[in-house]
C-alpha cells in the first residue's frame, strides 16, 4: 500500500506543478520574476536541472530570458555556456526535441560539462518552443538525471513541458502587447503635449486675464484650457488649495460655446448633504419645513451653461449616486417632487483631494470617478512656478492700489523676499501677504524691512516654523527676477520672466536626529497635557497653529482619551 501511495503521489506532481505555474505567471506583471519563478518550481517540483527560457529579441536573436542557479546579469555575462544552437533548432522547427544523453551530443558538451551528475546517471536535455497561434518565439529548456533504465518515458517529460512553454508563450505574448501599447501611449502622449506646448498662448486668453503667469507650468496650463474648452467634455481641475482653480473654470465657461449662458458655481465643503441637495436639485413647495415655495436648483439655473462644483471630494457617498444619475442621464428630481426634470449642463469639478486614493479607500464611487475625471487639468502650486511671484505680487498690489487710491510699488529686495518663500496657501496666501504688507506700509514703496516675515508675523513662516528654531526654515532661491516698468494690469501680460533654478522643500535639509528628537518632545507634551492641543501649545510655547502644523507633519495621530 505504501508503493501505491507513493506513486501515486509521484504521479500528482505535475499536475500540482502546473497549478503553481499558472498562479505564478497570472500573479505578478514583472515578467523576469515571474520567469524565474516558474523554473524554480520545475526544479524542486519534478528534479528538472539547469532549467533556462530563451527568448527571440527584436531583432529575431535568441537571448537568455531565465535561468535557475545564477544571476541572469552573470549568465548573459558567459557564466554558461547555453547551447543556442540547439535551441535555435527548436525555435526555428517549432518541434520539441529531447537527447536521452547529452553527453553524446556535440551541441551539448560544453553546457554539461560542468554537470553535478553521478556515476550512475545520465542527463537527458529537453528543450520545447514557446509558442501561442504563431510561430515558436522561444524555447523552454532543461536537463534530468535517470539511471539508464528501459522504465524511463521521456515522452512523459516532454509533454508536461510542452505545457508549461504553451502558458510561458502567453504571459510572454500578453506581457509584450502591453508593453507595445503602452510605448504607443506614451508617444500619442507626447506628441499630444508638443502640440499643447506650440499651441500655448504668449497673450492671456480671454478669461484667464486674471490668472498671472509666464512660466512653463501655466503655459500647459492655458494650452489645456485652451484645448478642451470648446469641447463638451467635463473637466476635472485638479491641485492645491488656493491655486486658482475657480478662475480656471471660469475660464473654461468663457472660452467655450456656453460662454453667454449662465456660469452656477457651488462649493460642497461648504453645504451638509441635505442642503446640497436641496441647493442642486431644487425642491418642491411643502418638501420640507420653510420650503413655503417652489424652487430652482443649481442644474436648473445652468441650465445650458456651466456647473462649477467645487471641492467635489467631500460630498457623502449617498450623494454620490445621485449626482452619477444626473452626470449619467441629465435628469433628476426635485426634492420632494417626482416630476422628472432634464438639464443641459457643462459640469467642471475640483478638487485638492487624491481621488484616486479615496477610490481606492471606498469613500469615493469609482464610476463617479470615471464621470468626472474626463479630462482632468492640474494645477500647480506656486513653489513650482517661483517666476510668477514677482508678477502675480505686482498685480495683487496693481488691484490693492485701484481699491484704496494709494500708489504703492515694490523694491527688488522686497520682490526677493518674497520669491524666497514657500507659501504653503499657493497664491491665496500670496495675495494675503501682499494686501496685508501694503496696508501697514507707510512710505510708496514696499521694502525689504516693511515685509512681515521680518518681523517674524508671517502666515507662511509660523507655519513652516519648527520649535527651537531661531527663525523659520527658508529654502535657497535662486536670485530674483528684476522686473522693472508699469505694474502689469489684469488686461496687459506681465513681462516675461525666466524661471529660477529648482530648489529643495524646507525639510530636505533638515536633521534625521533633531526631526526624531522633536517628534518626542512633541508626544511627551501631548501625552502630558491628555492630547489637547492648546495646552501643548502652551507648554512648548508655541501657537494652537503651529502644534496643529507640527503634529501633521510628523504623521502624529491625535488619542482620543
Amino acid at each position: 500500500m505504501r508503493a501505491i501511495r507513493d506513486r501515486t503521489d509521484e504521479s500528482a506532481l505535475p499536475l500540482i506543478g502546473i497549478y503553481e505555474i499558472s498562479k505564478i505567471l497570472g500573479a505578478t506583471l514583472d515578467l523576469d520574476q515571474a520567469l524565474r519563478d516558474v523554473l524554480n518550481v520545475l526544479s524542486s517540483y519534478l528534479n528538472m536541472r539547469h532549467g533556462a527560457v530563451v527568448l527571440n529579441d527584436e531583432a529575431g536573436r535568441p537571448v537568455l530570458a531565465a535561468v535557475t542557479g545564477m544571476s541572469l546579469q552573470l549568465a548573459r555575462a558567459g557564466g554558461i555556456k547555453y547551447p543556442f544552437a540547439a535551441a535555435l533548432r527548436t525555435i526555428s522547427t517549432g518541434i520539441p526535441q529531447v537527447v536521452p544523453d547529452a553527453a553524446e551530443e556535440p551541441l551539448l558538451a560544453e553546457y554539461i560539462a560542468d554537470n553535478e551528475a553521478l556515476e550512475d546517471e545520465r542527463i537527458s536535455f529537453f528543450c520545447v518552443p514557446i509558442k501561442t497561434t504563431e510561430k515558436p518565439f522561444g524555447a523552454l529548456s532543461v536537463e534530468r538525471a535517470w539511471d539508464g533504465s528501459a522504465q524511463y518515458v521521456f515522452e512523459h517529460d516532454l509533454r508536461f513541458l510542452t505545457m508549461v512553454a504553451t502558458l510561458i508563450g502567453q504571459t510572454v505574448s500578453l506581457h509584450r502587447k502591453v508593453v507595445a501599447d503602452r510605448q504607443m501611449l506614451m508617444k500619442d502622449t507626447a506628441r499630444l503635449q508638443k502640440k499643447i506646448a506650440e499651441a500655448a498662448p504668449i497673450m492671456p486668453i480671454r478669461g484667464l486675464e486674471d490668472v498671472v503667469g509666464t512660466s512653463e507650468a501655466m503655459a500647459r496650463v492655458f494650452g489645456q484650457v485652451q484645448q478642451a474648452a470648446p469641447t463638451k467634455a467635463t473637466i476635472l481641475l485638479r491641485g492645491e488649495s488656493g491655486t486658482g482653480k475657480e478662475l480656471v473654470a471660469r475660464a473654461v465657461h468663457l472660452l467655450s460655446q456656453r460662454g453667454q449662458k449662465p456660469f452656477i458655481k457651488v462649493n460642497c465643503a461648504a453645504l451638509s448633504e441635505s442642503v446640497l441637495e436641496s441647493e442642486l436639485f431644487g425642491h418642491e413647495k411643502g418638501a420640507f419645513t420653510g420650503a413655503v415655495a417652489e424652487r430652482k436648483g443649481r442644474f436648473e439655473l445652468a441650465n445650458g451653461g456651466t456647473l462649477f462644483l467645487d471641492e467635489i471630494g467631500e460630498i457623502s457617498s449617498n450623494f454620490q449616486a445621485k449626482l452619477l444619475r444626473v452626470l449619467q442621464e441629465g435628469e433628476f428630481e426635485r426634492v420632494g417632487g417626482n416630476k422628472t426634470v432634464k438639464v443641459d449642463v457643462r459640469l467642471v469639478a475640483a478638487t485638492n483631494r487624491d481621488l484616486e486614493a479615496a477610490v481606492t479607500k471606498g469613500d469615493f464611487r469609482a464610476d463617479l470617478y470615471y464621470r468626472l475625471n474626463v479630462v482632468p487639468i492640474f494645477l500647480p502650486p506656486l513653489r513650482e512656478r517661483t517666476g510668477d511671484i514677482p508678477l502675480l505680487a505686482m498685480y495683487f498690489l496693481k488691484q490693492f492700489n485701484d481699491e484704496n487710491g494709494r500708489a504703492l510699488s515694490f523694491s527688488d529686495s522686497a520682490l526677493n523676499v518674497l520669491q524666497c518663500c514657500y507659501f504653503p496657501g499657493n497664491v491665496r496666501e500670496l495675495e494675503n501677504c501682499v494686501y496685508r504688507t501694503a496696508t501697514m506700509t507707510k512710505g510708496e514703496v514696499i521694502e525689504e524691512m516693511d515685509m512681515l516675515c521680518r518681523h517674524d508675523t508671517c502666515l507662511s513662516s509660523t507655519l513652516w516654523h519648527r520649535p527651537g528654531d531661531a527663525v523659520a526654515p527658508s529654502r535657497p532661491m535662486s536670485p530674483p527676477v528684476k522686473v522693472s516698468g508699469p505694474i502689469p494690469t489684469a488686461k496687459e501680460p506681465p513681462p516675461p520672466a525666466p524661471p529660477p533654478a529648482p530648489a529643495p522643500a524646507p525639510e530636505a535639509a533638515a536633521d534625521p536626529e533633531s526631526e526624531a528628537g522633536e517628534r518626542e518632545r512633541l508626544v511627551q507634551a501631548m501625552e502630558r497635557c491628555g492630547w489637547v492641543q492648546a495646552k501643548a501649545a502652551r507648554l512648548l510655547g508655541l501657537t494652537p497653529r503651529q502644534i496643529g502644523y507640527a503634529l501633521k507633519k510628523h504623521n502624529i495621530e491625535i488619542r482620543q482619551l
